[in-house]
């Protein structure tokens, strides 16, 4: 099979961003790894399903969707560590400051509904748009920008942010927060 330069550079452009969407969705880096990995090889195994001129991120993106959504449905009778109990034992805490407002952050967006939080990493963490998002997760653009709402107001009660002024100390991260229009 070959495989048009054009197509391989889309694909493998879109591989941080399938990384950082896996790891949002599966919480383990490893896990996430293999997921792309099974993407990017049925991705090029049915190349041909794909539509030149379309979005190759969207289309990525769908079938690691699908992916995760078929492996979870597999794996629910799996004992699941709901607490985080066992993992805590797996791993050393955190020192900085940072490490833990990140891990306060992971802890609030692993409680939003999954619906919820992956409107929120499609739109807030990967760029994509509204109808992007709405067409990898196959509904409405409305569907999409109410999940997202939802999922910013969840979080934001969760983490306890009435404003930038609760985001750190820093003068950059208030800069960055007012310069994107979130205030």
């Amino acid at each position: 099979m070959t495989m048009r330069a054009s197509v391989r550079d889309a694909m493998l452009a879109a591989v941080p961003s399938l990384r950082a969407f896996a790891i949002s969705l599966s919480g383990n880096v490893d896990r996430a790894d293999d997921l792309v990995q099974e993407t990017l090889l049925r991705a090029m195994a049915n190349i041909n399903s794909f539509q030149p001129g379309t979005n190759m991120s969207a289309w990525l993106f769908t079938i690691l969707r699908n992916l995760f959504r078929s492996e979870y449905r597999k794996r629910r009778r799996e004992v699941e560590d709901t607490d985080g109990g066992y993992a805590e034992t797996l791993k050393s805490h955190p020192e900085q400051h940072s490490r833990v407002e990140f891990q306060e952050f992971r802890v609030a967006l692993a409680k939003l509904p999954p619906d919820q939080r992956e409107a929120l990493i499609l739109v807030g963490a990967s760029g994509f748009s509204y109808e992007e998002a709405a067409a990898i997760c196959d509904c409405a653009v409305g569907t999409i920008k109410s999940r997202v709402n939802r999922a910013r107001t969840r979080l934001s009660d969760l983490l306890s942010i009435e404003g930038a002024d609760d985001f750190g100390p820093d003068r950059t991260t208030r800069a960055i927060l007012s310069a994107g229009g979130r205030s």
